[in-house]
C-alpha cells in the first residue's frame, strides 16, 4: 500500500506545527505509520537552508528566496518523503510546496504558475495528496507569534497577500481544503482529522 502525503498550510501563526503533531498522534491511533517533517528543513541540507531563509539578516531578493525554498524541498522529497511514501508511511508536513505558491507566487508576486513549475521540476512527482490550510485573519496570526522569523517580520500586508493566494489556490485545486484555525487547538485538530479521514483514510 502506498503512503499518503498531507501538508498543513497557512499564514504565519496559524498553528501548523502544533496541529500537525496532534493530528499525527490521532492517525497513529488508526493504526497508520505516520511520520512528521517540516519545511524548510527536514534534512541536513534543508536545515542549513532554513537558517538562511528564516534567520538571515541579509535581504533576499524574491527569486533567491523562492529557489532556496525549492532546493530545500527537492532534497527533502528525494531523501526523505519519497522513500517514506514508497514504504507505505503517511507523511505529515508543516508546510510544503503550497507555501511557496502562496508566499513567493502570491505574496511576493512572482506568479503561481512559474513557481509551481520550478518546484515541480525538483519534486519529481512527490506532491501532497491533501493540503489542509488553517485559516485565520493575518492580524491574529501575527499576534500569536512569540518570536517572528525574517518573513514574519515583514508584517501584515505580506500575510494578507499570502492568505489571498491560498484562497486562489483552493478555487482551482480540489486537494486544498480549509479548516477554521481561529478556534481552540482541540477543535482545529478534530476538524483536520475529520477531513483527512473523509478524504484519504476512508478511501483506502
Amino acid at each position: 500500500m502506498s503512503g499518503r502525503y498531507i501538508a498543513f498550510e497557512g499564514i504565519d501563526g496559524a498553528g501548523k506545527s502544533t496541529v500537525a503533531e496532534a493530528v499525527a498522534e490521532e492517525l497513529r491511533g488508526d493504526g497508520l505509520n505516520v511520520v512528521t517533517v517540516r519545511e524548510p528543513g527536514g534534512t541536513p541540507v534543508g536545515e542549513a537552508v532554513r537558517e538562511i531563509l528564516l534567520h538571515s539578516h541579509d535581504d533576499l531578493v524574491p527569486w533567491a528566496e523562492a529557489l532556496l525554498f525549492a532546493a530545500s524541498r527537492a532534497q527533502l522529497a528525494a531523501q526523505t518523503v519519497g522513500p517514506l511514501l514508497e514504504a507505505g508511511a503517511w507523511v505529515l508536513t508543516d508546510r510544503s510546496v503550497y507555501s511557496s505558491l502562496a508566499y513567493q507566487g502570491g505574496g511576493r508576486g512572482l506568479g503561481l504558475e512559474i513557481v509551481r513549475s520550478v518546484n515541480a521540476a525538483g519534486l519529481d512527482g512527490v506532491w501532497p495528496d491533501l493540503a489542509v490550510v488553517l485559516e485565520l485573519d493575518a492580524q491574529t496570526g501575527l499576534a500569536r507569534e512569540e518570536e517572528t522569523d525574517r518573513i514574519g517580520r515583514e508584517g501584515l500586508e505580506l500575510q494578507e497577500r499570502v492568505a489571498a493566494a491560498y484562497r486562489e489556490l483552493a478555487a482551482d485545486d480540489p486537494n486544498v481544503v480549509f479548516v477554521d484555525g481561529s478556534r481552540t487547538i482541540l477543535e482545529v485538530v478534530r476538524d483536520s482529522v475529520s477531513v483527512i479521514r473523509e478524504r484519504l483514510v476512508e478511501s483506502l
